[in-house]
């Protein structure tokens, strides 16, 4: 999924010196850190701040994210335990396993675009959950904050503008996005344009005075299922009704001395990020320069591995058996000795772990971070999945619909919009969670958080999250160093090593003659990463080279 990522940071000061309290934010949008900038001005805390931007790139990052789809959000209390707070989409009750298939076979276009693709959204009932538990503030502050933005417009940026020309076909098939989106000829908005958002703004102030029971079992719910029976669609007020935000517990592992803390299924990542991070640990990576082909191959057998079985096992587990025993060492050391050095190994299928079938992850069940030092971190990753989501715009709301549906594995080998493949486990069924590559991560040393990441860009978010921790742990590298790295991408199949053009001609041949088959690309993926400072500073936060994010510190 094409997530929007946002890291947030802050820095509360204790009790007698809180005139000198200090919040800093990293986002991909000057105005989404302000807004958390503005959050901790007002007495919120990082929980806060993380929805603060999250409601606020709803509205100038929304063909990323937005209250139309769905987040992971990971967080460390005070007290040291940590909190997991699922709001992925959900399936309609009247979804089926074949909902996709035509003649037999899956027709990629429905799960993709139109009304066939929205899942129930869920990324506002996460945040009302979130800031009910844990905020300062109310969501209702959060969200008229964010109005008066979509009020007043905002200029469209070039990313904006690239983003949104490359899907102007897919919105004009939906009069309710194209009359925000685009221009009265159906053409993007030219540069400059200053982008009002007057529908989304009343939603968000309808939210503020009513609560998030307008969007769930009022007007909103209602205008859905009107659109929904109208267009051949699924949704129906009840399932916006049945919808739940789930608290789950997460992803624990260790690496060379640290814990590492990820969200577990229905996200992947955090299963396969331990799994990787496990089998490394068998190899001395320190002992091989960071940009080596020697670094990138065994990096490489180990992200084949893992996604080969991604691939067969996962999926939500409130439906499916998810082996525990994928995220175990002894897993990992067996798997590490199919790794060879010289060449790459012929990996056909998933692998098993010792007790698959009874010991399973439980069923019960954006990238934002946070951190004071009453010890909040916060870690969170919103979408709508691809750009503008589904193209559908439900009429008179402004809010960019999800195509989170196309995440589910629409017939079992057949790869989705980002080339994945899904079995069983991740089969349509009604109130189930599609797979996710959302990983929000934590990193401890000595049960003290140190470092969070997340990333952007579907499947390739799996593994800039695991280099950027490889990157800190394995070579002392700080958030910045560590995600200027050249970045690779494998996901078993298709057979395919995506690397970055500053990897150099002469690794990349290197590789060749290991037998990978190499895909050179400009850049991959869009992660943001914050850490603890040096020099005096509390914390250092780094947004990606390659995009448009801004760090900032309040109180300067």
């Amino acid at each position: 999924m094409l997530n929007r990522v946002f890291i947030l940071l802050l820095l509360g000061l204790p009790l007698g010196q809180a005139t000198e309290r200090t919040g800093a934010a990293v986002t991909v949008h000057p105005l989404a850190t302000k807004a958390a900038m503005n959050a901790f001005e007002r007495g919120g805390n990082a929980v806060d701040a993380v929805v603060a931007a999250a409601l606020t790139l709803g509205v100038v990052d929304g063909f990323n994210s937005g209250i139309g789809g769905g987040c992971f959000m990971l967080i460390h209390k005070p007290n040291g335990r940590f909190v997991a707070i699922d709001g992925r989409e959900t399936a309609p009750a009247a979804a089926s396993r074949d909902i996709y298939l035509r003649d037999g076979k899956a027709n990629p276009e429905l799960s993709r675009t139109g009304a066939l693709a929205i899942g129930v959204p869920g990324a506002l009932a996460a945040y009302d959950l979130a800031i009910r538990q844990h905020g300062n503030l109310s969501l209702a502050e959060h969200l008229s904050q964010a109005a008066t933005i979509a009020e007043q417009g905002f200029a469209l940026d070039r990313s904006y503008l690239d983003r949104l020309g490359q899907v102007v076909e897919k919105l004009r098939r939906f009069p309710g996005c194209a009359r925000i989106f685009l221009d009265v000829d159906g053409n993007a908005w030219p540069s400059g344009h200053r982008l009002k958002q007057p529908d989304l703004a009343k939603s968000y102030r309808s939210i503020a005075l009513h609560s998030v029971d307008w969007f769930y079992r009022g007007p909103f719910a209602l205008k859905t299922e009107q659109w929904m029976s109208a267009n051949g669609g699924l949704i129906t007020r009840k399932d916006l009704l049945g919808y739940k935000a789930k608290r789950r517990e997460p992803v624990r592992t260790t690496y060379r001395g640290h814990e590492i803390v990820g969200f577990p299924p229905p996200s992947s990542g955090g299963v396969h990020i331990a799994q990787i991070l496990n089998i490394l640990e068998a190899f001395d990576v320190r002992s091989m320069a960071p940009g080596s082909a020697e670094f990138v191959h065994l990096v490489t057998e180990a992200m084949r591995l893992a996604f080969a079985d991604r691939a067969h096992w996962l999926g939500d587990a409130d439906f499916a058996p998810v082996p525990k025993g994928l995220a175990s060492k002894k897993y990992a050391r067996r798997l590490a000795k199919r790794i060879d050095p010289s060449k790459a190994a012929k990996i056909d299928a998933h692998s098993t772990p010792q007790d698959a079938v009874t010991n399973l992850f439980g069923k019960h069940t954006t990238h934002f971070s946070a951190t004071d030092t009453d010890g909040w971190w916060v870690a969170c990753t919103a979408t709508v999945n691809t750009t503008f989501g589904s193209g559908v715009v439900i009429p008179g709301t402004g809010v960019v619909m999800n195509n989170e549906m196309d995440d589910f594995s629409a017939q079992p080998g057949v790869p989705n919009a980002f080339g994945l493949i899904g079995a069983e486990a991740n089969t349509v069924a009604p109130g189930k969670r599609p797979l996710s590559s959302m990983s929000p991560t934590i990193v401890l040393k000595d049960a003290k958080p140190i470092f969070t990441v997340g990333a952007a860009g579907g499947p390739t978010i799996i593994t800039q999250v695991l280099l950027a921790v490889i990157q800190v742990v394995d070579y002392g590298k700080s958030p910045t160093e560590a995600l200027v790295q050249t970045r690779f991408h494998h996901q078993w199949k298709p057979d395919r090593l995506l690397v970055e053009k500053t990897l150099g001609q002469a690794n990349i041949e290197a590789l060749r003659a290991k037998g990978h088959t190499v895909k050179v690309v400009n850049t991959l993926g869009a992660a943001q990463a914050i850490g603890l400072g040096q020099a005096g500073k509390p914390f250092t936060g780094s947004p990606d080279p390659r995009g448009r994010g801004v760090f900032e510190v309040s109180g300067k």
